[in-house]
C-alpha cells in the first residue's frame, strides 16, 4: 500500500477531458465537473475498507471552466476505489465504470465514514473472441422484453443463478425454442433502488410512507450511474465481465441484446452520447432504448459511432438525420410509442371506428424508420391481465390504488379477476392469441414482454415497479392453458419468420406495382376486394401477395389472407381468386384449443367453395393460398 506521501510524489496536472477516469500513459486521469466552481477533492478508499485512505484537493490551476483535473502517475487501480468531495458533500463518479456498496438488491446500504457507496475501476482487458453486434434488420428482428432479477428470480425458474446475467444466458434455450433473436433490458446500469424520502418525491411518491414502508424502485426509472452494469444483477463479484459473458454469448446463439436508458430532464448531453458509446464499444450492445423527457434524439441518430447500433425512440426528427432523403445503409433508428399498442388493445375489445387505425398500425414499416409494435410492456397490465381486468388493482402498492394508469383499454370478458367459468375461460384464451396475431402479424418489429406467452399474472397490478416478490417475478410453472399460449406463439413466430412477405423490407403500398394481377396488400370484406370500413364495422380482411417477396431459395412466397374477426358475433369473409394451381388452406384459427391453435398437419385441408369462409366471433384466422 502506498504512503501518503508516496502518492503526492505521484500527482500531477491532469486533463479536464473526458471527464471522470481515464488512464494515458500511464497515469491514471482524473476529472469532475462542479457547478459554481466549489472547490472539489479526490477522496481514495483502500479497497474493501471503510476509511477513508487520502483526500486529495484538486489543485485550482487544473481547473478549466467549472472542471477540475489531476493525474496520478502509475496508479494501481486494482488496489483503489474512489469518490468526489465537491463543496462539503461526496459524491459519486458520474462516469463511474464499477459502483461499489450495493451488491445486494433491496438491502439499504449503511453509511460509513467516507461514504459506503463508492467508485471502482472496470477492467478493460476482455477477450471477445471476435465478437461483434450482429446487426440484424428491424424486419427480421423478433424483440422480448425483460427485467433481468423479475426473469429468473422466480423459484420455478430451474436456473442456478436467480436474477443476474448469468441466469439470462441459462435461459438462451428458452429464448431459442420461443423463437426470439432480440432481448431488451429494462435498465441494467446501477441505480439505488432504495425509494429514500428525498428520491421518493422524485417519484412522485408519498415521502412518508416511502421511508415507512421500506418502498422499492425495483424498475431502475431514475437517476442512475449510466456506465456500471447493476452489481446485483451479477452472480459474481465482476459485473462487468458478467455482462460482456451474456452478451457474447447470446451472440452466439443469434440473438442480439439491447437497454433501455432512462434519463431525467436535465442530464448532460455530453453524458448520454459518452454513455451510449460507452456501451456500444465496451459492452457490444446492438441496440439502445431511449427514454426522457429531454433526449437530444436528433443529434444521437446523427453520432457515426452509433450509426449501425439500434437506437429506439418515442420518434426521430428523420428528415433532420437524414437531409435530403439520403437514407443510410443499415436502418438503425426506430419509433417506440404506445401508439400501436392503443390502438390494438381498442380493436381488440371490440371499440367502435376502430378499423382504419388499426389496419394503418399493421402496415406501417416506414423507410426512415423501423416501427417497435407491442401490445403490452412492464407498464400496465400483462396480457392475461389485460383480458381479465377492467381497471387497476395496485393496493399492494401502497398508494390507496392512485398510481398507475387510468387508461388500459382493457375488457375483462365479462367476469372481474379470475374466474371458473368455461365460456370466459375459454374467450380470454382466443383473446390472448388475438392479441399475440395483431403483435405478430404486423410489418413492424413485434416486441413480446417475457412471461406474456406464459399467461403471467399480477392480479391486475398495472405499475408493479415497487413489487420484488411473486407478483413480478415470472412463474414458470407451465399450466395447460399456459402451454397452449406458448405453442401458439412459438408457431407464430416460426410462420412469420418462414415468410417474408409477413415481415416486407418495403412499406407496403397496397397497389399492384409490379403488374402481377395483385396488389400488395388488398383488403376484403363478405365480398372480395371490398373492405368494408365502416364506424361500426369490426371485422376486415387482409390479403398478401405472395409475388411481392422471396424466401431463401430465391422463390416467390406463398399468398397470406388474414381475417380479423374481433365483433361478438361471426362473420363471413369471401375469399379472392388464387393463381392457377394454388388453393387456400387453414394454417391458424384462435378459436381452435387444438395444438396451440395451429393445426397439427400444419394446415387445415383445402377451404371446400375456395369463395367464402366463416369466421367466428372474436377470431383471428390465418389462410395460405399455396
Amino acid at each position: 500500500m502506498e504512503t501518503k506521501k508516496e502518492f503526492r510524489n505521484m500527482i500531477q496536472m491532469g486533463r479536464t477531458l473526458p471527464l471522470g477516469t481515464s488512464y494515458v500513459d500511464g497515469c491514471m486521469n482524473f476529472a469532475v465537473a462542479a457547478e459554481g466552481g466549489q472547490p472539489c477533492a479526490l477522496i481514495l478508499y483502500h479497497k474493501d475498507e471503510a476509511h477513508t485512505e487520502m483526500e486529495i484537493p484538486f489543485p485550482e490551476e487544473s481547473r478549466a471552466g467549472n472542471v477540475y483535473a489531476l493525474g496520478i502517475r502509475d496508479f494501481p487501480a486494482d488496489e483503489y476505489e474512489y469518490n468526489f468531495k465537491i463543496g462539503h458533500q461526496i459524491v459519486l463518479d458520474p462516469y463511474a465504470k464499477r459502483i461499489l456498496g450495493r451488491e445486494h438488491f433491496g438491502e439499504p446500504v449503511k453509511q460509513k465514514e467516507g461514504g459506503f457507496v463508492r467508485c471502482g475501476f472496470a477492467v478493460s482487458d476482455y477477450d471477445w473472441d471476435g465478437d461483434r453486434p450482429l446487426e440484424i434488420p428491424y424486419e427480421n428482428t423478433v424483440m422480448y422484453g425483460l427485467h433481468v432479477r423479475n426473469f429468473t428470480m422466480h423459484p420455478s425458474s430451474r436456473v442456478k443463478h436467480k436474477g443476474t446475467f448469468r441466469g439470462i444466458t441459462e435461459k438462451i434455450p428458452y429464448l431459442k425454442e420461443l423463437g426470439i433473436n432480440h432481448i431488451e433490458l429494462m435498465p441494467s446500469y446501477e441505480f439505488d433502488e432504495i425509494l429514500s424520502r428525498r428520491s421518493a418525491g422524485y417519484y412522485g411518491i408519498d415521502a412518508e410512507k416511502a421511508e415507512e414502508s421500506f418502498r422499492l424502485n425495483t424498475w431502475g426509472y431514475g437517476p442512475g450511474s449510466y456506465f456500471a452494469p447493476k452489481t446485483s444483477y451479477a452472480a459474481s463479484s465482476d459485473p462487468v465481465t458478467e455482462f460482456r459473458d451474456m452478451v457474447r454469448m447470446l451472440h452466439q446463439h443469434g440473438i442480439e441484446i439491447s437497454m433501455e436508458f432512462y434519463f431525467p430532464k436535465g442530464t448532460v448531453v455530453e453524458l448520454m452520447l459518452r454513455c451510449l458509446r460507452h456501451w456500444v464499444l465496451s459492452y457490444h450492445l446492438d441496440g439502445i432504448h431511449l427514454n426522457g423527457e429531454d433526449v437530444p434524439a436528433g443529434l444521437l441518430a446523427a453520432d457515426p459511432i452509433l450509426s449501425r447500433t439500434k437506437l429506439m425512440y418515442q420518434g426521430f426528427p428523420v428528415e433532420e438525420v437524414y437531409p435530403e432523403g439520403a437514407l443510410p445503409e443499415f436502418k438503425n433508428l426506430a419509433e417506440y410509442n404506445s401508439g400501436f399498442l392503443v390502438d390494438a388493445r381498442r380493436f381488440l375489445k371490440g371499440d367502435e371506428d376502430m378499423l382504419d387505425a388499426f389496419t394503418w398500425r399493421v402496415r406501417r414499416n416506414p423507410s426512415g424508420q423501423g416501427v417497435i409494435n407491442f401490445i403490452t410492456n412492464h407498464d400496465g397490465f400483462t396480457l392475461r391481465d389485460l383480458v381479465s381486468y377492467d381497471g387497476k388493482h395496485n393496493e399492494e402498492n401502497g398508494e390507496d390504488n392512485r398510481d398507475g394508469t387510468n387508461y388500459n383499454y382493457s375488457w375483462n370478458c365479462g367476469v372481474e379477476g379470475p374466474s371458473r367459468k368455461k365460456a370466459v375461460r375459454e374467450l380470454r384464451m382466443r383473446q390472448m392469441k388475438n392479441a399475440f396475431s395483431f403483435v405478430l402479424l404486423s410489418q413492424g418489429t413485434p416486441y413480446i414482454f417475457s412471461g406474456d406467452e406464459l399467461m403471467q399474472t399480477k392480479k391486475g397490478n398495472n405499475n408493479s415497479y415497487c413489487q420484488d416478490n411473486d407478483t413480478a417475478w415470472i412463474n414458470w410453472n407451465l399450466t395447460k392453458d399456459a402451454r397452449e399460449i406458448f405453442d401458439y406463439v412459438k408457431k407464430l413466430i416460426a410462420l412469420r419468420q418462414e415468410h417474408p412477405v409477413l415481415h416486407r423490407t418495403e412499406e407496403l403500398r397496397i397497389m399492384d406495382y409490379m403488374a402481377c394481377g395483385y396488389p400488395d396488400l388488398s383488403y376484403h370484406g363478405k365480398k372480395a376486394w371490398y373492405g368494408e370500413f365502416e364506424p361500426f364495422s369490426r371485422q376486415i380482411g387482409l390479403m398478401y401477395c405472395g409475388k411481392y417477396a422471396k424466401t431463401g431459395d430465391r422463390q416467390e412466397d406463398d399468398f397470406f389472407y388474414v381475417a380479423y374477426n374481433m365483433h361478438w358475433i361471426e362473420h363471413e369473409f369471401a375469399l379472392p381468386k388464387l393463381p392457377d394451381g394454388k388453393i387456400w388452406r387453414i394454417a391458424a384459427d384462435t378459436s381452435n384449443a387444438v395444438d396451440g391453435g395451429f393445426y397439427e398437419s400444419g394446415l387445415e385441408p383445402a377451404v371446400e367453395t375456395q369463395k367464402m369462409i366463416t369466421v367466428k366471433e372474436r377470431t383471428v384466422m390465418v389462410l395460405i393460398g399455396k
